[in-house]
């Protein structure tokens, strides 16, 4: 499979504004055991102080901190599943944009803005006002035109990259498990 180009992700506009406002599902979890890997998951324990067990988030640090620590409000990176199967060939590579969570729930800024709950599992996480844009490696994997789409008005909007958020209630995930707004 090529790169999906401008006109077939303007074409799929609907099918991604058409994602559950309420109560979504969890489509794939998965963790970054060091830099350039990826492993998918049955199943994650979120915790306030690593994000995703076993996730590398804390000790790669941060440009947004002054000390160059993580940031505390992007521990998870949260990505809509609907734009990933539609950019990637599998989930497999749906998982090379690095997102720990992709969900089938819509995480637009009308729909949940920064402070938003969503329960997921048996854990609960918040929604932050950290920006999260589409990069160079986004690019490289995905194409130019997933890229510009991601990274235009509308895709922000919508936040067809993803969110960041952090976990305020540690639990266990799994795919299939409710998405739900609190």
């Amino acid at each position: 499979m090529g790169h999906r180009t401008t006109e077939e992700l303007d074409g799929a506009l609907g099918h991604l504004r058409g994602a559950p406002a309420d109560h979504g599902t969890l489509e794939l979890v998965l963790r970054r055991p060091a830099v350039g890997e990826r492993e998918i998951l049955d199943e994650a324990r979120l915790t306030v102080i690593d994000g995703v067990e076993g996730d590398t988030w804390r000790v790669r640090g941060s440009r947004r901190t002054e000390d160059g620590t993580s940031h505390p409000d992007m521990q998870l990176n949260v990505m809509n599943a609907r734009l990933g199967r539609l950019i990637a060939e599998d989930d497999v590579h749906m998982a090379q944009a690095g997102d720990q969570l992709y969900v089938d729930f819509d995480i637009s800024d009308a729909n949940a803005p920064a402070g938003t709950r969503l329960a997921i599992g048996s854990a609960v996480i918040e929604i932050t006002d950290q920006p999260h844009n589409g990069c160079p490696k986004f690019k490289a994997r995905f194409g130019q035109d997933a890229l510009r789409f991601v990274n235009s008005p509308v895709g922000k909007e919508l936040h067809l990259r993803g969110v960041n958020a952090k976990v305020i209630v540690e639990g266990t995930v799994r795919p299939g498990d409710t998405v739900t707004k609190q």
